[in-house]
This record gives structure tokens, sequence and C-alpha cells, in this order.
């Protein structure tokens, strides 16, 4: 296993880096959250007309065509920018399973998002453990009768098409193409700008054309929820960076009785307590990521690992980072807040350190 990004990787890693520097500056985030809109719109086209939003969709619908480690790549950069864009909902909650198991036809709602054209995003989360699937879905006429709820779902109103898998009787877990309007869309709080909401099917109406791939045997669900948790453990990847070069640069200029933070021996043990959980978490990300792209059986296990160093070490060390910056990492014109937030905005989506722990505990059991 190579940690190394290759050239390719590391072009679009440059050039993800440079759009959004640019684009998600401080006053440009300031600005953005005054605003009350659901994403930066600009930004989001900044990213499509750089062909980073086509990395991964696949080349006959205007995409390069690329996997999971390019994809991180992007998600990482997003993380340490903390730019409120769809990238993870459209991308790795969507376009991923989408362009993996999907129609001609299906494949085709990708295209507009090469250019920013369109959002989409995915249901990965029901109430209870990450993963699990109450939803199901009933053959009726022509077609498919939804029912159940979902949470956490990031841009459900804003998104063309909401991906829900549930199960269908008798066969497996199906993945479903959802309008918004055939569902009931109610707001839930969010620890970011991003708007995220509960889902609810109540016998929600589908054509047999809206099952992902035309098959409920649970490939499609598989796809989506490995990629919703390497999506997500990339992201913070990125947000553990951005927050610790905050917080160097923040003990390194501040003084206390006439010495720089940095110098104190507790502080430095501190921070080296936050490198270490971000370096922890790197490290099963990219290899994660990696195993993903070489459709290894032991890539699940490897990023419930990461998932894991998400919730508990990596939450653990953004609470340093707060700790070290006193009481300026609370204020809202200090850019530590966000990272804070999207910290613990990750660490919700994936369920928390101990449903993670009961997670890895039983892919260790199966291979028992």
């Amino acid at each position: 296993m190579d940690f190394n990004l290759d050239e390719t990787q590391q072009e679009i890693r440059g050039l993800a880096a440079d759009v959004l520097a640019r684009e998600a500056a401080q006053e440009r985030l300031e600005a953005f959250e005054k605003s009350e809109a659901p994403y930066d719109a600009v930004t989001w086209k900044a990213l499509a007309q750089a062909g980073l939003l086509g990395i991964v969709l696949p080349e006959d619908v205007g995409g390069a065509g690329l996997g999971p480690v390019e994809l991180a790549v992007i998600l990482r950069e997003v993380g340490v920018r903390v730019a409120p864009v769809p990238v993870y909902a459209s991308l790795a909650l969507a376009a991923v399973p989408i362009g993996v198991h999907g129609t001609a036809e299906q494949r085709g709602l990708l295209t507009p998002l090469t250019e920013g054209g369109t959002v989409l995003t995915g249901a990965y989360r029901e109430v209870g453990p990450a993963g699990e699937i109450a939803t199901t879905a009933r053959r009726e006429g022509g077609g498919y009768v939804l029912n159940g709820v979902k949470t956490f779902v990031p841009y459900a109103r804003e998104a063309a098409r909401i991906l829900i898998p549930a199960r269908v009787e008798g066969e497996g877990v199906g993945v479903f193409l959802v309008e918004p309007s055939a569902v009931t869309i109610t707001g839930q709080p969010s620890a970011t700008s991003e708007p995220l909401s509960r889902v609810a099917l109540d016998d929600a109406r589908v054509g047999a054309d809206a099952l992902l791939g035309g098959t409920a045997d649970g490939a499609a669900w598989d796809t989506l929820r490995r990629s919703a948790v390497a999506g997500a453990v990339a992201i913070a990847s990125g947000v553990i960076e951005g927050a610790l070069e905050l917080t160097k640069e923040y003990t390194r200029t501040r003084e206390q009785f006439d010495r720089a933070l940095a110098q104190f021996q507790a502080v430095t043990m501190q921070i080296s307590d936050v490198y270490i959980a971000k370096r922890a978490l790197d490290v099963a990300v990219w290899a994660g990521v990696w195993r993903l792209a070489q459709g290894a059986a032991d890539a699940e296990e490897i990023l419930t690992i990461a998932a894991y160093n998400t919730c508990d070490p990596v939450m653990k060390a953004l609470y340093t980072c707060q700790h070290l910056h006193g009481g300026i990492g609370l204020d809202v014109t200090y850019p530590l807040h966000r990272y804070f937030a999207w910290g613990k905005h990750c660490g919700h989506l994936l369920g928390g350190g101990e449903d993670r722990l009961d997670a890895l505990g039983a892919l260790v059991a199966q291979e028992a």
C-alpha cells in the first residue's frame, strides 16, 4: 500500500485547494452565513468550472471516471476549508451509487451535475444504529409504495432526487430515486450551516424505473453505505487538519507571561495529542478508500476504524483545540467554531463512537 498520492491525485488536490482557498475565504464564509442560503452557489459553480464535480462521475455523462481515492482528496479539501457546498451529498451519497449501479436513464441525472446545474442527495441514516434499514417498499401495480422515516438528510429540499434505501418485500434492500415532492420534508437542527431534514415516506409511490439498477439485491445499498462513510471520514480528516493549523498558529503567536503559548510544555503535549489523532485518522482514511477502490473485502472494516476515529479521538482533539484557544474558540467571528461544528456533524452522521465500536466488533466476529 502506497499512501503517497499519484501525480493525477496531487493535481486534483492542488486544484481543489486553490479553488477553495479563493472561494471559501473567511470573509466569504461570513457573508454566506448571513445570507441564509442553503449553500454557496458561487463556490459550487467554481468547483464545477474547475472540473472537480465531474471527477468521480462516469465518462459517458461527461465525468473523468475516477474513484474513491480521488473523491476523498476533494472532500478532504472541502473539510480543510469547511466550504458550505453540497459536494458530499451530491457525490458521495448520490453520484457514486448512481454511477456504479444506475441504468442509462438514471445515469443521465448526473450530466447536469458536472456543470453544477443540479444537487443530488442520499438518505444514509434512520433512527437507530447507523446502517440499519427499517424503511420498506412493496410492489403495487407497476411500481412501489415506500414507507419509513429517514433522518439527517442533507439538502433534501434542494435536491433533484433523494436516494432512499428500503427493504423490498421478498427480495432485499434496494435504493430508490425519489423526487422531493413525493415525500414529507421537515427541517432538523444542524450543527453547521448545511440544511438537514427528516424525510417521511407515507405511502410514497414511485415507478418501477425509480429502483436503482432495477434490482433490490443490496448491492446499491452497500455502495451507498460505504461511500457515505468514506466521504464523511475524508471530510473529518480535512476538518481536523484545518483546526490543527489554526491552533498551531494561535499558540505560536499568542503570548502569556511574556512567552508564546507554544513554548509551554503542557501546550506542546496537547498539540502533539491533536496531531496524533489527526494522523491516526489520516492513515485509516487513506487505507480505507484505497481498499475500497481495490474492491477489497476488508474495506468496510478499515472504514469503520476511520469512522470510530472520527467520532471519538478526533472529536476529543477538537475539544483540545477549543481549550487551547480559550474563549476565542467560541467566538463566531473566529473560524475555529466552524471546524468544531463540522466535526460534531460528521460524528453524528456516522452514529457516534460506541455505535462504531459495536459495528467494528460485529465485523471482527464475522471473520472469527
